[in-house]
């Protein structure tokens, strides 16, 4: 099985970026631990990051021949890209939408963070585990209940 793990903007700065949020674990942190667990799995993936909605919609474009499932790191694309939303629906593969924080519980400060137009042409959605997110979706998509 191919995995191909897409990062949206400003998380090429974890480690540094409001660390009580997201963490202190760098993007490369993430996907050597990501790595290693699709290894064990027998899994082969490929990370991809972007501050760039084009970018990110190119990437999807470009590996749909290669990858035979998603996990994808909107970040705040999440609430408002119907471009990242089409591509996503276009390639259709199974694809799981993560995140490090729990958008639900964030929403209550930041109302906007409680939206996801990506979630419904996802197979599922997992939030609030840190990297936890990132490994339970691969475990997921490995075991085919993407």
């Amino acid at each position: 099985m191919n995995v191909f793990v897409v990062n949206g903007p400003n998380l090429n700065l974890l480690g540094e970026r409001e660390p009580e949020v997201y963490g202190t674990l760098t993007l490369d942190d993430i996907d050597r631990k990501i790595r290693e667990r699709a290894k064990e799995l027998g899994v082969n993936v490929r990370f991809f990051q972007s501050n760039h909605e084009g970018a990110l919609i190119d990437a999807l474009h470009h590996i749909r021949g290669w990858a035979d499932a998603v996990i994808i790191n909107p970040a705040a694309f999440t609430h408002y890209s119907y471009a990242l939303r089409d591509a996503i629906a276009a390639i259709a593969k199974p694809t799981i939408e993560v995140h490090l924080s729990d958008l639900k519980a964030r929403a209550a400060r930041d109302p906007f963070r409680g939206v996801s137009v990506i979630t419904d042409v996802c197979s599922g959605q997992i939030m609030g585990l840190g990297v936890d997110s990132y490994l339970n979706a691969l475990e997921r998509l490995a075991g085919g209940t993407g």
